[in-house]
């Protein structure tokens, strides 16, 4: 059987993406968090307030470390696998980049040894001060990354000639059709997963009895931020659904799995997209849903897929079924915020232990969710990676076989799957270890490595072995 360079290659790709992306959509959301619990404890001068800070700051080194780790090959690829596009968009990709080292990573690293290794070397406004430089950082590094990728969904202010795209507009480059959307989306949905991974965690703390007063208060902020967060994206995921109809009407008929272009279209619950015989098989679906939620109009027009030849469908079923496991796992977080609130009553969501059991399976729901909807929103697009311009055939590096690209993504693979045995490890011994009593851990003499904000010795866990605090 004759192994797909292109095919392999957007495997790779996508495992790469896949792993990196779980911990930037964790971290925006983080430091943000961290800069409110500073500015409180500066604020209040509550001592609660500062451990909850220390012990999220902990995990933050932890995270932000695997993701610098796993991010860094990333640009590699597109000069091993994907050259041609390399060439072609590099009058735009890489001023794109550049500005993201300049404005956002620039600023993060200038600022984050600050935040993890200044606690008592530097006054508490001027440690606030580098925690809010840090969350403006991942927020600014956030801005750049989703305009390029946006641009490569809803390519605009450029010209493709000669094999070559030129920028005749950036302000229409960076703020393409599809922009604004993506990047609230992303945004929020990394106060989703921030909100969730601390309302999880403070519930573990909770049913075990450690730090109560303090994780009460992380709980009911992380509620608040919940009630308010989760039900904003579904507002700002329905206008990016209406951006991307009329954009990228293909990615929605797969999406919808909809081969013909009708009005009325019923909302699949499922089916078993078939591309071969441009059917699905055993579907259920709720009549007239689908044309309401995307074009507000009971009998509104759904695009088909029998639109697009038949080369330039995308791999529906993934496309369908990963827009589903996005949808449903968002209507849970909102039962889950609108819950926290039914429960605040008496304060019962302190205390209720199947709600506090549910927040902890909860805190890996956003993960799962921003993998889908990256899934939806990449195979969506196939086969073209600067949509209706240039597809994946032309933009991959004409000399690469399908064995060196097998090659590759088995041996990614393997390394990642070390980092990230090591680093939920290392994450999850963080996290057992809890809030350290106040003066107990200071900063450590001689910083290293970003890991040693963690405070936990690594490496001595494998020496002399390790005992949780009870």
């Amino acid at each position: 059987m004759e192994l797909d360079p292109i095919l392999l290659s957007r495997l790779q790709f996508a495992f790469v993406v896949s792993f990196h992306a779980i911990f930037p959509v964790f971290t925006i959301g983080l430091a943000s968090y961290l800069a409110l619990l500073y500015g409180l404890f500066v604020k209040t001068g509550n001592p609660a307030w500062e451990r909850l800070a220390e012990l999220w700051t902990r995990v933050f080194a932890v995270v932000f470390g695997m993701g610098v780790v796993s991010g860094i090959v990333m640009s590699f690829q597109f000069g091993t696998n994907w050259s041609n596009f390399a060439q072609a968009t590099s009058n735009f990709l890489g001023p794109m980049l550049s500005y993201e080292v300049i404005t956002a990573f620039f600023l993060e690293a200038g600022f984050l040894g600050v935040l993890l290794f200044g606690r008592h070397r530097v006054s508490p406004r001027v440690h606030l001060f580098a925690a809010i430089m840090v969350a403006i950082g991942t927020l600014i590094s956030a801005f750049w990354i989703l305009a390029t990728n946006s641009w490569m969904q809803t390519p605009a202010g450029v010209e493709y000639r000669d094999g070559v795209f030129h920028v005749t507009s950036w302000l229409e480059a960076i703020f393409n059709p599809s922009f604004p959307y993506r990047l609230a989306h992303m945004v929020i949905a990394s106060f989703l997963t921030g909100g969730f991974v601390v309302a999880g965690v403070s519930a573990w703390y909770l049913l075990r009895g450690h730090d109560v007063e303090a994780n009460r208060k992380a709980l009911s902020m992380s509620l608040w931020l919940l009630l308010i967060a989760a039900p904003v994206q579904a507002v700002v995921g329905d206008m990016h659904g209406l951006n991307t109809l009329e954009h990228q009407p293909t990615k929605v008929a797969a999406m919808e799995a909809n081969w013909e272009r009708e009005a009325g279209v019923p909302l699949l619950l499922f089916a078993l997209p078939d591309k071969s015989a441009q059917s699905n098989h055993f579907e259920i679906g709720i009549p007239h849903m689908a044309s309401l939620i995307l074009t507000h109009e009971w009998n509104g027009e759904v695009p088909g897929l029998r639109e697009a030849p038949a080369d330039e469908q995308p791999p529906v079923w993934i496309t369908f079924f990963s827009f589903r496991v996005m949808v449903g796992l968002g209507l849970l977080m909102i039962a889950f915020a609108v819950a926290g609130l039914l429960l605040r009553r008496g304060g019962r969501f302190y205390t209720s232990r199947p709600f506090l059991q549910g927040l902890r399976l909860m805190s890996v729901a956003p993960f799962i969710a921003v993998l889908a909807g990256w899934f939806v929103t990449e195979t969506g697009r196939a086969p073209w990676l600067v949509y209706g311009m240039m597809t994946q055939a032309e933009a991959v590096t004409p000399s690469l076989t399908g064995g060196m690209a097998l090659f590759t993504l088995l041996g990614y693979v393997a390394v990642y799957a070390v980092v990230f045995y090591a680093g939920v490890y290392y994450l999850t011994r963080v996290i057992r270890q809890g809030m350290t009593e106040e003066g107990e851990v200071e900063d450590v003499e001689r910083a290293m490595r970003p890991l040693s904000a963690s405070h936990v010795p690594y490496d001595d866990d494998f020496r002399d072995g390790y005992t949780t605090r009870s």
